[in-house]
This record gives structure tokens, C-alpha cells and sequence, in this order.
């Protein structure tokens, strides 16, 4: 599907130039931001491969351990069901650390280990838990103290302090994980009553 959205831009695009008299442009342009689009890959690859490469060494040090013992009560308190001291507890903690520090990309296939950990806890049904249906309400709040790869993006395109922006991502990021999980929890009082 997102394939013909795009496809439909590109088009219209296209369109667009060639009715304005703008066509070189439209040509202009998708070389320049193709060219932009790569150095900008390569830029939040190597913040990324430095991220992750630090995920990974702190869940072999045993500090996303200790980061699952810190978030247990708040995940008692989003996640009634869910097993804190499990293998889905730890996926989770290291998946929203890694949002924490901004690491939206490197926080996509941890959530996925964290999903799937949370699947085979909830028994394998076809359906979402709860604990699933919260965990992706928290990732997509993403609370973010350090916005590692806008920084990384500012940082690219010439900004004088690329991290000046941390205090809005933090009243944005609380904003948006106190009205998800609001959300959340008013969705989980309606399922109760729809199934009594």
C-alpha cells in the first residue's frame, strides 16, 4: 500500500512539473535529494551501529537487568499480567531504553524480541494481550530523554547546538505517554465490559 502512495507522489510530482513548466526542476531535485537521502543514511547508520553495538553490551553486562528491576513497578502498574522478572520484562526494558535515548531505528528490532516475548507469555493466541496492546502504546510515545538521532540529523545539517531541543522532546514525549496510556487504560475498561 505505501508503495502506491509514494508511487502516487513521485507521479504527481511529475505531473505537476511537467504543468508548471518545472520538469527540470523535478529532475534536479530527485538526484540532489537522492544524493542527500545516502549521506544522510550513511550518518544515522554509524549513530545507530554505535547505539546498538552499546545496547548490546549492556544487556551482556547485566545492566538492562538492572534497567528491568528500575522499570518493574511501572510495568506492574501498565501491565497487571505480565510476568516481571521474565524474558518479556527484559525485552521490553531494553527496548524502551533504547527509545529513551532516541534510538527510534535501533528501538524497532527490539521491539519486535520484546513482541515476540510477549506472544509466547500470553500463550501464542491470535489475538493481542493486553500486555501487547500497552507495549505498543508505550513504544509509540516513544519517551525520549536524549534524541540521539535528531541530534545526529541537526547535527548534519549545520546546527549550532543540535540538542537544544531536549527540554520540547521531553514535555512532547510525557504529553504523549500520559495520553496513550490514558488511552489504553480506558480501552481496557471498555473490553472488560464488552466481554461481561
Amino acid at each position: 500500500m505505501l508503495g502506491f502512495i509514494w508511487g502516487g507522489i513521485m507521479l504527481l510530482s511529475v505531473l505537476f512539473g511537467i504543468v508548471n513548466h518545472r520538469i527540470q526542476q523535478v529532475s534536479d531535485a530527485v538526484f540532489s535529494g537522492g544524493a542527500q537521502a545516502v549521506q544522510l543514511g550513511i550518518a544515522l547508520l554509524a549513530t545507530m551501529c554505535i547505539w546498538s553495538g552499546l545496547m548490546r553490551i549492556a544487556d551482556k553486562a547485566g545492566i538492562t537487568s538492572l534497567l528491568s528491576k528500575a522499570l518493574r513497578p511501572f510495568l506492574r502498574l501498565v501491565m497487571p499480567e505480565l510476568n516481571p522478572r521474565g524474558d518479556a520484562a527484559r525485552a521490553i526494558s531494553l527496548a524502551i531504553s533504547a527509545n529513551v535515548l532516541g534510538l527510534g531505528n535501533a528501538a524497532t528490532p527490539l521491539g519486535i524480541a520484546a513482541m515476540k516475548e510477549l506472544h509466547k507469555e500470553a500463550g501464542g493466541g491470535e489475538s493481542a494481550s493486553r500486555s501487547m496492546r500497552t507495549f505498543v502504546v508505550i513504544s509509540s510515545a516513544s519517551v525520549t530523554l536524549i534524541p540521539t538521532t535528531v541530534g545526529a540529523m541537526r547535527a548534519r545539517y549545520g546546527a549550532a547546538h543540535p540538542l537544544d531541543i531536549m527540554p520540547l522532546v521531553w514535555a512532547v514525549s510525557a504529553g504523549a505517554l500520559i495520553l496513550a496510556l490514558l488511552a489504553d487504560a480506558a480501552f481496557n475498561i471498555a473490553h472488560r465490559r464488552r466481554q461481561r
